[in-house]
Formats: structure tokens, sequence, C-alpha cells
């Protein structure tokens, strides 16, 4: 995996773009300037939640007894469900019911921006290939970055597409993470049984 392929995952798979609508109903009932400082906070606690899983992911698999492949089939399986939920997703929004009042951590950091499927996906990158943490970090910094970009102009992103525009691209990001996931699932499953790929 180059580390543009990678930053493509991990962007497609932070989805901003998904998460615009629900960032704007969670910020609000903020004023600008504090709508901005909450947004950089939050983004801030992803990106360390995030680094902290590809850099100490290796360990922690070691310390829990978990071999490679059962991670990289749970991460496949996690991101199906997720691309699902983007595809079709349920009344109550992706994530659920979202609490009132400023967010801190959840839900904006934890689940929306580093969710399960973020942390399994750098933690599978660190675990599989420990000598390419730089590059790992470099391809995260870059998915995050546009993340970012993103979201701080959510409010002009969204009146410019409008929100069919947004769903329609949410459920375009689905299908590709949908792809993703299987792959990686038959990634495992093959590594397990000693499937060389073709």
């Amino acid at each position: 995996m180059t580390i543009a392929s990678a930053a493509l995952l991990l962007f497609l798979i932070l989805d901003p773009l998904g998460n615009v609508p629900v960032f704007l109903s969670l910020l609000r009932g903020l004023p600008p300037k504090r709508q901005r400082f909450v947004l950089a906070r939050e983004l801030l606690i992803a990106l360390a939640v995030l680094m902290m899983f590809l850099w100490g992911g290796k360990y922690a698999l070691e310390l829990m007894h978990l071999r490679q492949e059962s991670v990289s089939i749970a991460g496949g399986i996690v991101l199906f469900l997720i691309g699902i939920r983007m595809i079709f997703p349920p009344p109550e929004g992706l994530m659920g019911e979202i609490p009132d009042g400023e967010p801190f951590i959840v839900p904006m950091a934890i689940p929306l921006v580093a969710g399960p499927s973020g942390m399994a996906a750098v933690m599978l990158m660190g675990s599989n290939e420990p000598t390419r943490l730089g590059d790992w970090s470099l391809a995260l910094l870059i998915a995050w970055g546009a993340t970012a970009a993103i979201l701080f102009s959510a409010t002009m992103l969204y009146k410019l597409l409008g929100s069919r525009a947004l769903t329609a691209i949410e459920r375009l990001m689905g299908m590709l993470l949908v792809a993703i996931s299987v792959q990686m699932f038959l990634d495992g499953l093959g590594t397990y049984l000693q499937i060389s790929p073709p």
C-alpha cells in the first residue's frame, strides 16, 4: 500500500462529508468563534487517538494475544457495517442519537472522526508493516488535514452543495468502503488460510 492509497483509505473512513450535517447540528447553538475552537479541539483529540492506535497497536495486539489476521477480519467487518450504514442511513443518523450541549470528545472526536473502523485500520497498518510507521503517520496526517479542511468549511460546503449532494457523496463513499472492507476481510482470511493472492 502506498502513502497515497493509505491516505485515501483513511480519508474515506474518517468520512468528513458524511459528518458535515452532524457537526453543523452539534455546533449550531454555539457562537462562531467557539464553534471553531470546539472543532479544532475535537479534531486534535481524534488525531491523538488515531496516532496512539497507529504507534501502539502492535503492542496492544501482542498484549491481548491477537493475530494480525483477526484484526484484519474484524476491521473488515466493522468497515462493512459502517459502509452499509452510510448507504442506508438509519432514521437517527449514522452514529445514533447525539446528546445536547457542547460536545467534548464524544461524539465528535470519538466516534465521528476517530471511530472503531479508523482505529482498526491504523492499528492494522501499524501491525502489518511496523517498519513503515513514518509513512502511515504521514498518510494519517494527510487524511486528517483534508478532513479538517472540509469540516472547517462545513457551513459554506453545505450551502454550496446542499443536503442532497452531500447525501449522494456519502453514499458513494459508503460503496467504496464496502468494497475496501470486503477486500480487508478476504486478505485476513487468505492470510489465515495461507492462501497467496493471485
